[in-house]
């Protein structure tokens, strides 16, 4: 306490120092005072109790504030009391003149914290002047009880405004805006109360049309509970159209000192709701990946087996509706899979990228979930579907292969058995035993004859033979009957055989008896045979089936059949000359008048039938004519197809790869904001988009090659294959970059880097990455920390390279150098500080209880932490005590919990 004998000093009016004065007094003061008398009396009982607040601490009190204050002595005290420092000893005597210094000593002492009195002077003070001494207490109260309050940097009047808008904005019926008329209703201040002390008031039974009970209420609370004196009246303030607005702000601001210790609990508060949020996205971002995976490794545990199923179909058309259902499965089910594997590479990537900035543990995806798990599986995926297409392809060659030569089969075992009919009872007649010498020569000239129609069919038989072999080799479902059949053939061959020989030996023993043969029926037969024969081997090949793949192939065919037309008259030289020797025979007969059999006795072959098998081959001429035109104009739609197929692909090919190129190039090479590179980024993703209906045309094309059973294209070496996986590739390739650019975005942004240090991290790895395969080998690290200042000893880079390549690949990735440098020049949230957190909600206590987390935090985040706060078992224990400690040290993967 300061003594009160000090001598008379001089009334100063700015601050020591000649620097700026603190805070401004108001101009209008006595102009304000005297409008409104009403408000003067709120000021006088207002500023009363409020100097009487601060002066009872040292056992004093004043009644009359313009009287009270006059000597100054009391008003030195005030000041000592509010501002906790000593004043110069004050003086002691009655006369005008000790009263002048004193108060002069008090004045000096407002205007050394800065604070500009304007038309205030001690004379004013001694004389009692009313609204100089309610000025010069209003200026008291501003400097110390008002102008340190600062809510977000505004002035300490608006920040008390803002205050006092946030603390009441959940509340009905209040509504902040200024110091005086949003008061008259006691709402406001019964609302400050409660929302710091809810169980002093029940809000929800006060009544909007009772001021003067609300008011009433706040001031006996206040005074009884939180030691803040009545200052007001309540009738005044209501009475009163507009409240005197420096008396309320007077008495607000002593509920915000009262309150200033709530402050920081809500500070922490916000602390805990801002980890506690992070924390809940992450978790919401893990059980997305976790759906997602699970997903699409139970559809790639459903689609292998399907396409590692190998049972092939009997028919070419069951065959063909598995091929039309591989399309369906690349064209509409697989496309939507490979975006989803690509989503949840880069939700995989964001997420971990979200935990590394917020100081969290990585994510460990469940057992099987992992990233490589699914890239394994898709692998297992793209390997059973390659080979599923190969076999599909190989499947219908064979199954068209069979078709045309069970066909085939089926022609000439027919005509075969046509021409074995009945002969196996010729073969044993016993014609020769009753015959006449030229019946038996006659007999034996036809056994010449078939014996020679016999060996031409020998080559029939063996054809026949090696078709049902090839159809048993390449396991034709119908090769049971084609044995059955082909046997059946065989063993009648082999007959034919033993009884031809048989017959021959037994005309041959007669022949010595029986000389006279009709050389000139033996001539017919002999030549009618083989050109009876070579129509029958016509007509089979003019009516055979082919199967062509190329132009050149169909071509061969068409030069085939002109050699044959070529020998078209010579046969029919061979034709009119067995016919001259028919009519021949017919003549002599007629002209000897012999009697001669209607059928040759030498060949079964009449000269009807060659007539007739002659016509039936230039009827088949003209038709095969026609078919092969037919396939050269259907080879010719093919080879278009191929050129077509082939022209857009030499296209597209080269294009993906550039496009490729461009964007490794560019991850590379790009500089400048990462908003920028992630703009062209976007532009590329653009050009690519826009470039899918090439692919689509393509796809296209490559359906109308496969449904004309194209097998090959000699004009590009590309296939669609190709052209599918690259551009698989190109769109992963691009989504990948864009990711590592937002990856950085997030880094740079959550870690406070800037664009400059992002420019040069990028130079420096660029600079280094002396193979330009985005990754630093160990030396070209060492070299580039090296360069960047730090101080390497073989120890502290072991340690360093443990966190850019925990893998030991001996390659350190751009992400891993940027999450690394960003370490190293960054601050993140701790466990430490969650805690100190925690601690100031529960008022130092090691515990929190559940009513405390409600009250401090939003409903959300306080449920969030009951439910995973475990009890706290340590000293001192509650019911219902929570252990913030284990909780925040988990947040960050610190503890087992």
């Amino acid at each position: 306490m300061v003594d009160y004998h000090a001598t008379n000093n001089q009334h100063q009016q700015s601050a020591p120092g000649g620097g700026q004065p603190y805070m401004e007094q108001p101009d209008e003061w006595d102009r304000d005072l005297l409008l409104d008398p009403a408000w003067e009396r709120q000021q006088r009982k207002t500023f009363t109790a409020w100097c009487n607040s601060h002066l009872r601490k040292s056992g004093t009190q004043i009644n009359n504030i313009e009287e009270d204050f006059r000597d100054g002595l009391k008003l030195m005290l005030l000041l000592e009391v509010i501002s906790g420092e000593r004043l110069p000893k004050p003086e002691r005597g009655k006369m005008r003149v000790h009263k002048i210094n004193n108060v002069n000593k008090a004045l000096d002492f407002i205007a050394s914290k800065g604070v500009k009195l304007v038309s205030i002077g001690a004379e004013e003070i001694v004389d009692g002047n009313a609204k100089m001494t309610l000025g010069m207490i209003w200026t008291i109260i501003l400097r110390f009880a008002i102008q340190d309050i600062s809510v977000e940097e505004t002035s300490a009047k608006e920040g008390l405004l803002l205050w006092c808008q946030r603390k009441t904005a959940p509340y009905k019926n209040v509504n902040v805006q200024n110091f005086h008329i949003s008061w008259k209703d006691g709402l406001a201040l019964c609302a400050l109360i409660h929302r710091h002390r809810p169980d002093l008031i029940d809000y929800s039974k006060l009544r909007k049309d009772d001021p003067v009970g609300n008011l009433n209420t706040a001031f006996e609370v206040a005074e009884k509970y939180l030691d803040i004196p009545k200052m007001l009246d309540a009738e005044d303030i209501v009475n009163t159209p507009k409240p005197d607005e420096k008396a309320i702000m007077t008495y607000v601001s002593c509920f915000y000192h009262a309150f200033a210790g709530a402050e920081q609990a809500e500070t922490a508060a916000n602390r805990i709701c801002k980890v506690l949020a992070v924390n809940q996205e992450n978790e919401k971002l893990m059980e997305e990946y976790e759906k997602l995976a699970s997903e699409l490794l139970e559809w790639i545990r459903r689609t292998i087996p399907w396409l590692e199923n190998r049972v092939a179909e009997q028919t070419m058309r069951a065959m063909q509706q598995k091929l039309e259902d591989f399309r369906d499965y690349r064209r509409v089910h697989k496309p939507p899979r490979v975006q989803e594997k690509c989503q949840l590479e880069i939700n995989f990537n964001t997420l971990q990228t979200k935990l590394r900035l917020s100081n969290r543990p990585a994510f460990m995806p469940s057992e099987g979930r992992m990233v490589s798990d699914i890239n394994n599986a898709w692998g297992g995926l793209e390997h059973a579907e390659k080979g599923y297409e190969e076999w599909l392809l190989n499947e219908i060659r064979r199954l068209e292969r069979l078709d045309h030569l069970a066909e085939k089969f089926r022609q000439k075992a027919t005509i075969h058995e046509a021409w074995t009919e009945g002969n196996e009872a010729i073969l044993t007649k016993k014609d020769y035993e009753t015959a006449t010498l030229s019946d038996i020569k006659a007999l034996l000239r036809k056994h010449e004859a078939f014996e020679s129609d016999l060996a031409a069919h020998q080559d029939r038989v063996e054809q026949i033979a090696a078709i049902a072999q090839e159809l048993n080799e390449l396991d034709y479902y119908d090769s049971p009957s084609v044995n059955a059949r082909c046997e059946k053939i065989c063993n009648q061959w082999d007959v034919l055989g033993s009884l031809t020989q048989s017959r021959r030996e037994a005309l041959e023993r007669t022949e010595k008896q029986l000389e006279s043969i009709d050389e000139l029926y033996l001539e017919y037969a002999k030549r009618a045979a083989p050109f009876n024969n070579w129509m029958e081997g016509a007509m089979e090949d003019l009516q055979d089936m082919f199967i062509v793949h190329t132009v050149e192939e169909t071509q061969s065919l068409i030069s085939a059949h002109e050699q044959f037309k070529a020998t078209l008259p010579e046969a029919d030289s061979e034709r009119q000359a067995i016919l001259g020797i028919h009519n021949e025979v017919q003549k002599i007969a007629q002209s000897y008048g012999v009697s001669l059999s209607i059928i040759n006795p030498y060949s079964t072959i009449s000269a009807e039938e060659i007539r007739a098998k002659w016509d039936k081959v230039k009827q088949l001429v003209p038709q095969r004519d026609q078919a092969l035109q037919e396939e050269a104009a259907r080879q010719h739609s093919n080879e278009r197809l191929r050129r077509q197929f082939a022209s857009q692909a030499n296209v597209i090919g080269p294009w993906i790869q550039n496009k490729m190129q461009e964007i490794g190039h560019s991850s590379v090479e790009m500089s400048g904001p990462l908003e920028d590179q992630m703009n062209q980024l976007k532009q590329y993703e653009h050009v690519i988009v826009a470039y899918k209906p090439n692919i689509d045309k393509l796809e296209g094309d490559h359906q109308m090659i496969q449904e004309s059973l194209i097998f090959d294209n000699k004009h590009t070496n590309y296939t669609m294959e190709h052209i599918r996986v690259g551009w698989e590739l190109l769109l992963t390739t691009i989504a990948r970059t864009m990711n590592e650019i937002e990856t950085q975005i997030l880094t740079r942004d959550a870690k406070g880097i800037s664009q400059e240090q992002m420019n040069e991290f990028r130079s420096s790895f660029n600079h280094f990455d002396r193979k330009k395969k985005s990754g630093m080998e160990t030396d070209d690290f060492r070299a580039c920390l090296i360069s960047m200042g730090y101080d390497l000893g073989e120890v502290e880079f072991a340690r360093i390279m443990t966190l850019v390549d925990p893998n030991g690949t001996g390659v350190v990735s751009f992400q891993s150098f940027i999450d690394f440098m960003t370490r190293e020049t960054a601050d993140t949230d701790t466990a430490d500080q969650v805690v100190a957190s925690f601690r100031i909600l529960a008022a130092d206590k090691p515990y929190i209880l559940v009513d405390e987390l409600r009250r401090e935090l939003p409903p959300e985040q306080a449920e969030y932490c009951i439910m995973r706060m475990p009890a706290y078992t340590g000293p001192g224990q509650q019911p219902g005590a929570l252990d913030y400690t284990c909780f925040s040290t988990a947040l960050y993967g610190e503890s087992d919990l």
